[in-house]
């Protein structure tokens, strides 16, 4: 049975959470990848950036719908649900832009949770923990890769 082990990359680039959102762009795109963990200075994982989370940040701001009465405004949304688009819509660092807190897997997880994992998440990148500390990340290409080694 393929572990997460077999398959991971080990030489992960990686970035901090102070690091800005022009540079890391850069770095996603410069080595083409989707997702850049993201590590403190004890190479802990504190989040994840992905494409999608700097594509975010061109979306338009959406006006929170609203219900008048009275002359009162009740809002018909979260304010904290608010307040997170808005932060990261403008968000000039990683740390302001990042998935604080994602989905990791462990070194003995089986490619099938894996796959399980990006096909029904839409997960396209995937840390590798040993407790808090990373050590490993795994790609599609790692995925795929696997099945040109079973023929």
């Amino acid at each position: 049975m393929v572990i997460a082990e077999d398959i991971m990359e080990t030489d992960v680039i990686c970035i901090s959470p102070d690091t800005e959102v022009p540079k890391a762009v850069e770095i996603l795109l410069k080595n083409h990848i989707n997702g850049v963990p993201v590590v403190n200075d004890k190479n802990e994982l504190v989040g994840i950036l992905c494409q999608s989370d700097l594509i975010f940040q061109q979306k338009e701001m959406p006006i929170p719908p609203i219900f008048t009465i009275l002359d009162s405004i009740i809002p018909l949304s979260s304010s904290k649900k608010l307040e997170d688009t808005l932060q990261k819509i403008s968000a000039a660092t990683v740390d302001q832009a990042m998935i604080k807190d994602p989905v990791t897997i462990s070194a003995d997880t089986p490619v099938s949770e894996i796959a399980s994992l990006m096909v029904e998440k839409h997960f396209h990148t995937l840390p590798v923990v040993d407790g808090k500390k990373l050590i490993g990340i795994i790609g599609k290409e790692d995925i795929l890769k696997t099945l040109i080694q079973k023929e």
